[in-house]
Order: C-alpha cells, then structure tokens, then sequence
C-alpha cells in the first residue's frame, strides 16, 4: 500500500508515491483503459443531456421552496432532480428583511473593528492551480450573523432535508448522524458594485492528491477502483467519515454533505456567480482520467497536494460544456452542490449590485466532525479563526462579536460546547 504522506515531502517523495499508486490501482481495475471508454461515453451523454436543457431554456439547478422542505412536502419530482444533479437552490429560507438586515449588521461590524485598515489578503496556496481573481472573500467567522445563521431552525430543516440524500448506513456501520449538526464556521465574501473578477476555474475540493493514495478515499472509491464503476454510489457516505486529508493549510477536517452559501443580496446568473457541473458521479471520470496512458506516470493531470483538484481543457475537455450557472438569487435563498461535485465562479466586469453571501455547509454529526467542532468551539471562545484555515485571528477582542450567551442551545451542541 502506498506510504502516506504529511505534508512535509519533497517533490521526489510525493511523485514516487503517485507512481506507487497508479501502478496498484491500474492492476487492481484490470482493463483500465476499457472501463475508462465506458464511463468517457455516459459522461458525454450527461453533459449532452445538461446543454439539450440549457439551450431549450429550461432550469438546470433544481429549485425547492423553503416552506416545502418544512412541511415535508417537497415534490418526488424535485427529489429526483436534486439527486441526479448534485445541487439546489432553497427559495426562501430565511425571509429577505433578515437577510438584508445580517448584511447590514455585518457591514457595521466590520467597519466598527476597522476590519479594512487592519486586512492583509493572505494568498493561502489552495487555488495555485487554476486561473483565479484576488477573492473579496474575508476571514470573519464569528459575527452575530453567521452564528445566528448556524444555529436557525430554517438552516437546521434544511440542512437535515440535504443529508437525507445521502446513506448513512451502509457496509454494517453507521457513518453519520443525518438529523444532528455539527458546525464548520467558514467565511463571508463581499463583492462591491463595480467589482471586476477574473471569477476561479473550475475544480473540486476536499481532497486532490489523496483521492488517489489515501488508503480511505480508496474505500470509497473501491467500486471504482474494482472496475465496477456502475455500483459507484456518490450518495453512500461510506468510509467518507474516515478520510483525513494530507497535512496542509487548506485541509478540510470534517465530511461535508453539502457546501453551500446563503444570500446576502440580489444576485443575477450574470454576475459572476457560481457554475457546477451537476454530475455527481463525474469524479469516477475524473479518477479513471489520471490512470490514462496520455498522463505521466508521476501525474494526476495536475492535482497537487494542498491544492484544489483541478478541472481543465487540456485533461477534462468533455466536461466543461456542462458547467452551468445558478438561477438568480435573492437575499434569505441558501445554495447547495455536493461535496465531490465540480465548481467554479464565472468572471465579471463591472458588477451590478453587490455579491454577498455567507458560507455555510451542512457538516453532519459523527466523530470526525464532533471533534474538529469542538475545536471550532474553542475558537470561537476566544475569537481565534478556526484551524482549518490561515491563522490571522482578526476578531480576537473585537466590539459585538457575540459569546457563549448569545447562542442557543443549538449552536451551543453544534459547536460542541454542550451536550445533546
């Protein structure tokens, strides 16, 4: 089995280990090259299908009401289409004055602790692959708006609406709770009027090197790396809870069912918004790709550790006519696309409005997310960023960053600071 690697490997150590694993994983499938053609062709077909719909005008992002998912009424039609495009859009889950006014709060916030005079943009090394702008992203995870987003019972029904998707139990364990949250505090970004981004290209995260040599993302993969590509499931939470990612600064230390981001503003599908590729099951393509005889045998076309997983021209060429961007979007609208599914952000110049949003994923409860929450709850005591991201500590000692009083019990449990 191939050695692991922590982070601290010479370019010679980690291409040795990426020969390694090529040469185990093209033996274990077989006719590597024979599975790979069959999956090339259902890929074509999905993408086919996605730009058929595009061009008729039709959605491609499903779209589900909030008062759906709470009064357990969502159409069977609808949970079909979030199931076989990995993604959705939640109208209306919180209303727009709230979401208006936590902008608002979160301008004064920042302005109040002199947040601008104080910021240095720290490039953390993630996107070194792929064509990407200066983000407007900031490193704020503590405002009272995105604790009281956390912790919302709106933001709870969904979140719990989105892990039922996925299998929890499966291989004789129970791999995660579906109804339990945990919290993974991310950022905020704030895109001004007028704004030019040169947007981030296409990619996936949680992961880039390790899909490949981590013993656990091999178990989850194993159907594909069996060469039984069809019994691959992208749902089947199975040994997804046991991977740890390879030491780095842009790790992600708990298993995400969903990324997501709730809107903070009016944002039309022009203004360099959020694209996918709704394909949930396109990682089989892009993990049989890297196995090609066309890649060099140290290569994964491109993946690098501690790096996004890119998703290009030169490697992925059939998929990217299927990147497709959300529908517009109003401030309280929450967005969601599976973990392993392929994102990027469309370029604009001169943007209309403002870009806001806060991020927020759904993180389930299990014992690899318990405890980096709890980490995260420390953190939060302290107004510490949260370890999985670059250690700037900006709100340490800022005015109407909230306390452990202000949250609820639910936001209490999710940070790990109280029991059930």
């Amino acid at each position: 089995m191939t050695a692991a690697l922590h982070g601290t490997e010479t370019p010679t150590d980690i291409s040795a280990a990426i020969r390694a694993a090529k040469t185990e994983l093209r033996a274990r499938i077989g006719d590597y090259t024979g599975v790979f053609a069959e999956v090339e062709d259902a890929m074509k077909r999905a993408v086919a299908e996605i730009v058929a719909l595009r061009e008729r005008g039709e959605e491609v992002w499903p779209v589900v009401r909030f008062a759906d998912i709470a009064a357990g009424t969502v159409p069977g039609e609808t949970v079909e289409a979030i199931r076989r495009r990995g993604c959705a859009i939640v109208r209306g889950t919180f209303p727009r004055e709230r979401a208006e006014a936590w902008d608002a709060e979160l301008v004064s916030y920042l302005e109040d602790n002199d947040f601008m005079g104080r910021y240095t943009y720290l490039d953390d090394g993630i996107f070194g692959g792929l064509a990407a702008g200066k983000p407007s992203i900031f490193p704020i995870y503590w405002s009272r708006p995105q604790m009281q987003a956390r912790e919302d019972a709106n933001m709870v029904a969904v979140r719990g609406f989105l892990n039922s998707f996925w299998k929890h139990e499966s291989e004789g364990r129970v791999w995660f709770d579906p109804d339990r949250d945990t919290a993974y505090p991310d950022r905020v970004r704030r895109r001004a009027p007028g704004a030019d981004s040169d947007g981030l290209s296409p990619h996936t995260d949680s992961g880039s090197v390790e899909r490949w040599l981590l013993p656990a993302y091999q178990k989850v993969f194993r159907h594909v790396f069996d060469g039984n590509w069809t019994e691959y499931d992208p749902w089947d939470g199975a040994y997804r809870t046991d991977v740890h990612e390879y030491r780095s600064t842009v790790m992600c230390s708990a298993f995400r069912t969903f990324q997501g981001w709730t809107a903070l503003s009016d944002m039309a599908r022009t203004a360099g918004v959020l694209n996918v590729l709704p394909i949930p099951d396109a990682m089989v393509y892009l993990l049989l790709r890297a196995l090609q005889d066309d890649i060099a045998d140290d290569d994964l076309c491109g993946a690098a550790n501690g790096q996004a997983l890119p998703i290009n021209e030169k490697y992925h060429s059939i998929l990217l006519p299927g990147m497709s961007p959300i529908p517009d979007v109003e401030p309280g609208d929450t967005v969601w696309w599976h973990a392993d599914v392929v994102h990027a952000v469309d370029p604009v110049s001169d943007q209309k409005g403002w870009g806001n949003v806060m991020y927020i994923p759904a993180a389930p409860h299990c014992a690899k997310n318990a405890a980096y929450a709890t980490e995260c709850g420390k953190a939060f005591l302290t107004g510490e960023s949260p370890s999985d991201f670059a250690p700037e500590h900006y709100e340490i000692g800022w005015s109407g960053r909230p306390g452990r009083d202000d949250l609820s019990p639910t936001g209490l449990r999710q940070l790990g600071l109280q029991d059930r």
